[in-house]
């Protein structure tokens, strides 16, 4: 009986540690998703290389954004028009469950400070279907001497 125990905790074991592993892939899978989407997108401003990691649909947080794959072509004619000098560079990346995080550095006009932004991507089946964000532009003269990255 006790040998039956310890073998069910061990396939317990390697059947948690197999989810685990798959999980984790899945996410880093997720993260290099998003990265190249960014790169593709925020900072090459080409529409068709992003589109490639949209998911079936694309629902946008931001209340200023337009919705939908079509409201993001529009935000990269807007960027392209009016910022094709802007350039995002991401600090960090975080991937947790179907959930991407990013702390970017934007800088819509060379010389100026730019905005510290935190953008929320959730995926579905490895798919961009969602996206949150919120931007601060970056003071002059900081409270304190922490940083903003």
């Amino acid at each position: 009986m006790r040998s039956i125990i310890i073998g069910f905790i061990g396939l317990l074991t390697l059947s948690a540690s197999a989810a685990l592993a798959a999980d984790a892939a899945t996410q880093e899978a997720n993260k290099k998703t998003v990265l190249e989407f960014y790169e593709a997108g925020l900072n090459q401003k080409d529409f068709d290389a992003a589109a490639k990691f949209f998911g079936p649909r694309y629902i946008q947080h931001n209340p200023t954004a337009p919705d939908g794959i079509e409201g993001f072509k529009a935000f990269l004619g807007f960027l392209r028009e009016k910022f094709p000098d802007a350039h995002s560079e991401i600090k960090r990346a975080f991937a947790e469950s179907d959930f991407v995080i990013l702390h970017v550095h934007s800088v819509r006009e060379k010389g100026t400070r730019g905005r510290a932004i935190v953008d929320i991507f959730r995926l579905e089946n490895g798919k961009i279907v969602e996206h949150w964000d919120v931007s601060q532009e970056i003071p002059e003269k900081p409270a304190n001497a922490n940083g903003m990255f």
